[in-house]
């Protein structure tokens, strides 16, 4: 549970309590400001590192920053001590996506579509997952990994 005061925080750190970084970090990534989000976000982890919704925030802040690899990491995590939080299924899935391991995103996006299936949003995520796989299948690729660019036809690169 965040904390409502300010504890014995280091030099340095923002003004407000740990509740006031929460929220400004919720805010600047309703923004679009993921960097900064992160900043503030790693604060609020560094006083209440057990708190699920400074830890979903804080994938969520990964994954818009492109840092797919270190998303999928925290989403796990939010999975470890929230195993049905259809939100973090969901950003797992996202996250793996973006990584081209479809096989488990399609895993990530079914759990959470099962656990919400008002959320459309999930519902198109999985579809498209599902039809890059049957894709892949057909034309015998891989399921996982970026498909490697066709070498030129006759003769070296140049």
């Amino acid at each position: 549970m965040l904390s409502w005061h300010h504890s014995g925080v280091t030099e340095g750190a923002p003004a407000g309590s740990v509740y006031d970084w929460f929220r400004r970090a919720s805010d600047l990534l309703a923004k679009g400001d993921a960097a900064a989000s992160l900043v503030l976000i790693d604060r609020v982890l560094l006083e209440d590192p057990d708190s699920q919704a400074a830890r979903e925030i804080r994938a969520r802040a990964l994954f818009d920053s492109g840092r797919y690899a270190e998303a999928a990491e925290a989403f796990a995590g939010c999975l470890e001590s929230a195993p049905a939080d259809d939100y973090a299924h969901y950003g797992a899935g996202m996250s793996l996506w973006r990584l081209q391991d479809f096989p488990h995103a399609r895993d990530h996006l079914a759990m959470a579509t099962v656990m919400r299936p008002d959320r459309e949003e999930y519902a198109r995520a999985l579809t498209q997952v599902k039809a890059t796989i049957r894709a892949r299948r057909s034309a015998g690729l891989p399921l996982t990994g970026p498909l490697e660019p066709e070498p030129p036809r006759g003769g070296a690169p140049s």
